[in-house]
């Protein structure tokens, strides 16, 4: 009997270790993506394919919305993912790992060789191929969740050095591809919907000059803003990276915290554990029902896979061992080159933003399904082999004594 009774502690607990972990969010990424994949060829496919097509409408008066829900994920959930990711970016910049330029230059540039290689390999394998040329950003990205979710299976052994590098180097990436977003994948734009989501930023501008450090009225103007981005033309997310940037980092609410790192700390897990495996499952499925080598050696899986594979090793450790010999930046204490190598084929795992740059790139369905061929393959070869790698490239892991002593010192 009391073992029935204890038996909901223990899953409580396990749950609870669970999502504490720091390769949880990867894991629930890799669930998500593969029961896409199974629904997508199974005999109901036409359920999963039907999910993601049913309609969905909002109007107010003359404003209306109406979007089949994956694009209500891609262009809603995804701006909440964006919104995150501004917290952050601001967050290390006014205070964290790329405030002091000692520290930031050896991420930097490897993020900058991360993008301008992997972009240069799927060009030269697509060269010549006007549509396809339109993804070349694709390979260029960089997932956090599935990277550091992967460096966390190495425990205490990873040097905390080596997971400040692969996080940095993150999230310069995610700068990056939201430039790259801004700059290249919007439609056509309306000027006077731009207009109002400019006031509607000039309010935000205002409200942090005045030092409100309630969420509400941020939040309230943020949505205006959102809708008015997604009816301009740029692409929705980018609103939410733009509300971010005004949310107050030095000035504290009501019950002393930075409203910047309250709400960073609280949509954390929302994200990792909802938003991201939502988007995961609706944009993972790929019918690989005929599917041929020629197909998997088709000039968009090809470069994306390439791209993210051999073109992010490359670009990060190049890029990376200039900046040390130019002496723009210096290599972490207590960290190896064989090391970094390993954190740069793990920077090759693409998937969330790969996929959501494709989505971006391609409307064409079978173009989306040669962009999920290619980001799969780039990201789980890159997964194994950086896994490889590492577990090589770490010392290993010291045997933990039976004393308390030896316990505290493992």
């Amino acid at each position: 009997m009391m073992a029935i009774l204890k038996k909901p502690d223990a899953l409580k607990r396990g749950a609870q270790a669970f999502f504490q972990h720091q390769a949880a969010g990867g894991v629930l990424l890799m669930i998500a993506a593969a029961l896409a994949l199974l629904l997508d060829n199974s005999p109901i496919a036409w359920l999963y394919d039907g999910l993601l097509e049913t309609p969905v409408v909002i109007q107010v008066g003359a404003l209306e919305i109406d979007k089949p829900l994956l694009l209500w994920i891609n262009d809603g959930l995804m701006a909440i993912f964006f919104f995150l990711v501004g917290l952050e970016i601001k967050r290390e910049v006014v205070e964290g790992r790329l405030s002091n330029f000692r520290q930031a230059g050896l991420p930097v540039m490897a993020a900058i060789g991360g993008m301008v290689v992997p972009a240069a390999v799927y060009i030269g394998i697509n060269y010549g191929d006007t549509a396809a040329l339109n993804g070349w950003a694709i390979p260029a990205a960089t997932d956090i969740a599935f990277a550091l979710g992967v460096l966390a299976l190495m425990g205490p052994r990873v040097p905390v050095a080596l997971k400040v590098f692969l996080l940095a180097l993150a999230i310069i990436d995610d700068l990056g591809a939201i430039i790259i977003i801004a700059l290249f994948y919007t439609s056509q734009l309306s000027t006077q919907v731009l207009a109002i989501a400019a006031i509607g930023i000039a309010a935000l501008a205002y409200l942090n000059w005045r030092g409100v450090t309630k969420v509400a009225p941020y939040l309230v103007v943020g949505l205006i803003v959102w809708v008015c981005v997604l009816k301009s033309g740029v692409h929705a997310t980018l609103a939410g990276v733009a509300i971010a940037l005004f949310i107050p980092i030095k000035a504290s609410n009501e019950r002393g915290e930075s409203p910047l790192k309250e709400i960073e700390h609280g949509l954390a897990p929302w994200v990792a554990f909802g938003i991201m495996p939502i988007f995961a499952f609706a944009n993972a499925g790929v019918s690989l029902h005929g599917l041929t080598f020629d197909d998997l050696f088709a000039g968009i899986p090809l470069g994306i896979a390439a791209g993210l594979f051999i073109g992010k090793q490359l670009g990060i450790m190049s890029f990376a061992w200039a900046g040390v010999k130019l002496g723009i930046a210096r290599l972490p204490d207590g960290v190896t080159w064989f090391q970094i190598y390993g954190a740069s084929l793990l920077a090759g795992i693409g998937f969330t933003m790969s996929l959501f740059i494709g989505t971006l790139a391609f409307d064409n369905p079978e173009h989306a399904a040669s962009v999920r061929i290619g980001v799969l393959t780039g990201s789980l070869l890159s997964a194994v082999v950086g896994y490889l790698v590492l577990r090589a490239a770490l010392p290993a892991a010291e045997t933990k004594s039976p004393s308390i002593e030896g316990a505290r010192t493992a």
